[in-house]
């Protein structure tokens, strides 16, 4: 069952099936895929194959779902600069070029689903790190990911499997 995000009124929302909830994306709106570029805050538009899922096993238990599980490590982080051969890929810290540290405080990365965006492979400065993941408090906005509330998304990814997708619908 695939998470259809779309904008209602004022409000982002994702629904899978019957199931609705409210959701965050990018700061700076959406993009059509084609036209993301790295660091423009902007969530890409189109639909993305769910790969796996990264959680913070000291913060929560496994997650209930049919996709591929591993818990996160401190040295876990991701490439975002747009000339490393490591693009968009997880890296080992400390790391050389430019990356996202997956391992934050604030609580986001507890859940980490990693979607297929620019990822088979990866084209330079297409965007990296694009998740769905927890919510931030009053849903504020994302880098470019999509956002939901923890309870939230662990009850859409008891259902999530490598058949789903996260399709977000332009407006």
């Amino acid at each position: 069952m695939d998470l259809i995000v779309t904008r209602d009124k004022n409000r982002w929302r994702a629904r899978a099936g019957t199931r609705s909830w409210r959701c965050a994306i990018g700061e700076g709106g959406l993009r059509p895929e084609a036209e993301k570029v790295e660091s423009d805050g902007a969530t890409p538009a189109g639909c993305f194959m769910l790969r796996r899922l990264l959680y913070r096993a000291d913060r929560i238990s496994k997650p209930q779902t049919q996709l591929p599980v591993a818990a996160l490590a401190p040295e876990d982080g991701w490439c975002d600069a747009s000339g490393d051969p490591a693009y968009n890929r997880p890296v080992r810290l400390p790391y050389g070029a430019s990356h996202e540290r997956l391992w934050r405080d604030d609580g986001i990365y507890d859940v980490i689903v990693i979607i297929g965006h620019n990822d088979d492979p990866p084209a330079a400065d297409k965007g990296s790190a694009i998740f769905l993941h927890v919510a931030r408090p009053g849903y504020t906005p994302t880098q470019g990911c999509v956002a939901l509330a923890l309870p939230d998304l662990l009850d859409f990814l008891k259902d999530a499997d490598t058949a789903t997708r996260l399709c977000v619908e332009a407006e």
